[in-house]
């Protein structure tokens, strides 16, 4: 481990980032977020959070009081899942360590908020076989890539359009999954619409071919998000809930920027979101993937889109916006998009890092590099053992 080389810190204290705003029904202290961060520890069978390390992961990043935390993923039921070791919040068992996490967070006088996960085509279709789950998406047989296809077919489990009764079951899923993060504690759930999972294959035409009210038109492919927004408004209101989007992702072969319609898509749905809003039932905050990260998978300054931006989210949505990508390399961008007061920003890789970023972003400190190799590998490497700054000084980083 060692500090980001040939990377010129800058103090933000002074700015925006640094001032207080209302999320929904708190009160952040400063508007550096911690996105969802996939981390693949969870225990298998049973998808429960890691017993012995992820109290401590999370007690470690929301130490600075005042921070927002959106946790890592979470399927909403088993039908939602096709990865073994991301956890769940539909069993007791998942939810007695939940419990756990959340109150450590608060404890820290820091907010969490639970993202609700649902992957569709993305999951495994061979671990679902095994389970006996389906293969869900928007549409029969319209695969990913050819691994995928491969593996839907060898473990005969092809790709299959969910019928509009499944979609009420998944709708379901997501309340009873909502109501259990609410009850253990959590600020808030954030609805995950972003990064070609399923709600996002409903939003695109590349995965959605479907010819019932659930495809066809920009309205009705927005149907399915705007549903389950619905659901979850009535289900724990509208001030603990917050939606993700990623409108230029092209992980996943969503469209990105190469559909025309991509913008008049995206403006479509939060329009609608922004009509609850105005009705009296407004989302916590909006949460944006940058064009900056076109995918997640890539490294930082790799597959940026340069032809659009999230901008026009400004002019429809008027609530808080959460903004993340490649981000906190770049202290002179984050200073210019916090002069706009609903903004924070979501700083991802190096909140793994970094446990203590808000501290370092504040004071202009220099950042530990990341280890790519442990992001998503059963092991405590990677996931508790990196140092805060006062830390690596001790261990003499200064002086590599």
């Amino acid at each position: 481990m060692s500090f980001v080389k040939d990377f010129k810190p800058v103090a933000l204290k002074d700015t925006e980032l640094f001032k207080p705003i209302k999320i929904g029904r708190t009160e952040v202290k400063h508007r550096i977020v911690m996105p969802p961060l996939t981390r693949m520890r969870a225990h298998h069978p049973g998808h429960v959070p890691n017993k012995e390390w992820a109290v401590e992961y999370y007690n470690q990043r929301s130490k600075r009081p005042g921070t927002m935390i959106v946790t890592e993923g979470v399927f909403t039921c088993p039908q939602a899942g096709g990865y073994d070791n991301a956890p769940g919040v539909w069993s007791d068992e998942q939810m007695t360590e939940w419990k756990k996490i959340i109150a450590k967070v608060h404890e820290n006088k820091s907010f969490i908020w639970p993202q609700l996960w649902v992957l569709g085509r993305q999951g495994f279709a061979d671990c679902l076989a095994r389970d006996g789950l389906r293969y869900d998406s928007a549409s029969d047989g319209v695969y990913m890539d050819e691994e995928m296809e491969k593996r839907a077919k060898d473990s005969s489990n092809p790709q299959h359009g969910i019928t509009k009764a499944e979609i009420q079951e998944y709708i379901a899923a997501y309340v009873k999954a909502a109501k259990n993060c609410i009850e253990a504690g959590a600020d808030g759930v954030e609805i995950h619409s972003a990064n070609s999972y399923l709600l996002n294959q409903f939003l695109d035409p590349i995965s959605n071919k479907r010819t019932d009210e659930y495809g066809g038109s920009i309205e009705n492919r927005s149907r399915f998000t705007l549903e389950v927004v619905d659901a979850l408004i009535d289900a724990v209101g509208a001030g603990r809930v917050g939606i993700r989007f990623s409108p230029y992702g092209t992980y996943g072969t969503m469209s990105g920027g190469a559909e025309p319609l991509i913008v008049a898509q995206y403006a479509h749905v939060i329009g609608e979101i922004e009509k609850r809003g105005k009705a009296g039932k407004r989302l916590a905050y909006i949460h944006l993937v940058e064009p900056r990260v076109t995918n997640p998978f890539l490294t930082e300054g790799s597959g940026e889109y340069d032809d659009g931006s999230n901008d026009f989210v400004y002019s429809i949505w008027k609530g808080p916006v959460i903004r993340a990508g490649n981000l906190a390399l770049h202290p002179e961008i984050v200073r210019e998009l916090v002069k706009d007061g609903r903004t924070l920003i979501g700083m991802g890789r190096f909140f793994i890092a970094n446990p203590d970023i808000v501290d370092r972003m504040e004071k202009g400190l220099p950042l530990n590099k990341y280890d790519r190799d442990t992001f998503y590998a059963m092991t405590d490497k990677g996931y508790l053992d990196y140092p805060t700054y006062q830390e690596a000084i001790a261990l003499g980083w200064d002086k590599q």
